[in-house]
């Protein structure tokens, strides 16, 4: 797109200057040097005509080069380009205001808040289903509750230890941890029948006996019920940060099928808003290639390679994708290497794509898995082209089943009303006061149609018959015909040679 940014036209001078005949200076500033139809037909309305060749009385001074020869050469107006034109022009931007008489001190200033504000709504108004920016702060806020849950978690286990030290090794996890502390509250009460909700936590009976064996025999010493109670709250405390982790976790999968479906069916969805947000945006990761995407996240490991002279990092926030951990150690390299390159593919398909699809990454996956397969077995991966060409086909035949199912649901809601209709009561009521009268004539009507129709079709196979007995009846007519003619043809050639013989 030619953008053209500003015109300044200094109106009272150029009158003056087309009167005296003297050259006027015409400032236009643009970032590309290609003239639009708009500012042609500008420059022809608020400039003389110039004759066929003749050169013009007048000069126009761009501060474009390019623009000027492209002007010169679709219109017969000269340009001029140089250090007095871009003198000229930031005279021109400093004194504004000045050469339009209608313009008021603060307009100029309202009119460059309003152009930033516009263009600020611009860059942040997009599809609100499609905000990468969610997607990054959900990442962030993700890796910062992992942080804080092990350690949150690691405080109840040092804490309630004073108490049950016997626990921790019964119960490795953090989480199911923290519920068995809540649920125990003082060790000396546990008896047999904790031993259900013990097994509804843990899940093995065995382990929920143990726990109790244990609390009887246990090393620990003994805590007031204040701090009993505050190690309850901590341990609550930390399994609603737990399920609130996993509420997390949900949202962001839903948010990465939204907004990046193919690249987090190739990749993952926690690696590939890692990546998102590593970049900045999908539309920057989009823009990467692949060597910058393959070392995103190892920048660090790269300029200390590069500033010593040394191996220079093969993967960066990529390692975290299983595909790399499947391969082995000679092949990581060459996997990191090829997974790089179709998550750049799969990234600028999920920016730039209007319809958001799996079929893409879903195919790219599969090449993948080839490719893994072709490194330890030496299976030949399909090329491509094949495989595009089967994901556009499928993505082609997906439209098509949308669209004729879109008729199928309006259909369906039509008859769906039709039916509503039929049975609301109040009609069927109004119907039952009207009486028979309108049923009786509906009967009357159906049977003079098919009466009508009756008539009608014996009428067209009379009209057949008669055609056909008609057609029998011309073809002897001219029979008949051919007959007479043959025999007066015969009697006049008689006569013509009994003629000859008596001469």
């Amino acid at each position: 797109m030619i953008e053209l940014v500003t015109v300044y036209i200094i109106l009272n001078t150029m009158s003056l200057a087309i009167q005296a005949g003297l050259t006027i200076w015409l400032w236009l500033v643009l970032f590309v040097g290609l003239m639009t139809d708009e500012l042609r037909s500008f420059l022809e309305l608020n400039l003389p005509k110039v004759k066929e060749g003749k050169k013009s009385k007048f000069s126009l001074g761009v501060a474009e080069p390019k623009l000027g020869s492209h002007i010169s050469e679709t219109t017969n107006f000269t340009c001029q380009s140089g250090e007095f034109v871009l003198e000229l022009l930031r005279g021109v931007k400093l004194h504004f205001d000045k050469f339009i008489k209608d313009l008021k001190p603060g307009d100029l200033e309202k009119a460059q808040l309003g152009l930033a504000h516009s263009y600020s709504r611009a860059k942040v108004k997009f599809n609100v289903n499609r905000v990468d920016n969610m997607v990054i702060q959900a990442i962030f806020l993700l890796d910062t509750l992992d942080k804080d849950i092990n350690s949150f978690s690691m405080r109840v286990r040092e804490w309630y230890s004073w108490h049950f030290p016997e626990l921790v090794k019964i119960v490795n996890d953090n989480y199911l941890y923290a519920r068995v502390a809540k649920l125990i509250e003082d060790k000396s009460k546990l008896s047999e029948e904790h031993i259900p909700a013990l097994t509804e936590i843990l899940g093995d009976e065995d382990k929920s006996k143990e726990i109790v064996e244990a609390g009887k025999a246990s090393m620990g010493q003994d805590l007031t019920p204040v701090d009993l109670i505050n190690v309850q709250l901590f341990a609550q405390r930390v399994m609603d940060l737990a399920e609130y982790r996993k509420n997390l976790y949900d949202y962001l999968v839903t948010k990465m099928n939204d907004i990046a479906p193919n690249l987090a069916s190739l990749i993952g969805e926690v690696v590939g808003a890692r990546l998102i947000s590593h970049a900045g945006s999908l539309t920057n990761l989009a823009k990467c290639p692949s060597s910058t995407l393959q070392i995103l996240g190892a920048e660090k490991a790269l300029f200390r390679a590069l500033k010593t002279r040394g191996n220079t990092p093969k993967y960066g926030l990529i390692f975290h994708s299983s595909f790399i951990g499947r391969a082995s150690a000679k092949n990581k390299g060459r996997m990191a290497r090829y997974l790089a390159n179709k998550c750049s593919i799969a990234s600028r398909i999920d920016c730039f794509a209007e319809r958001g699809t799996t079929i893409f990454g879903e195919k790219l996956r599969e090449q993948v898995e080839e490719r893994l397969e072709f490194y330890d077995k030496g299976v030949a991966p399909r090329k491509n082209i094949d495989v595009m060409k089967s994901a556009i086909k499928s993505t082609q035949n997906k439209d098509v089943e949308m669209e004729e199912a879109q008729p199928v649901e309006a259909s369906g809601k039509k008859s769906k009303k039709k039916k509503s209709k039929t049975e609301d009561p109040p009609a069927a009521a109004a119907a039952a006061t009207n009486g028979n009268a309108t049923e009786d004539a509906k009967l009357e009507k159906k049977k003079k149609k098919e009466k009508r129709k009756t008539e009608q079709e014996q009428d067209q196979k009379e009209e057949k018959t008669n055609g056909v007995s008609g057609d029998v009846a011309e073809q002897d007519g001219t029979a008949k015909k051919k007959k007479k003619k043959s025999k007066d043809e015969g009697a006049a050639s008689e006569t013509k040679k009994k003629k000859k013989s008596q001469e």
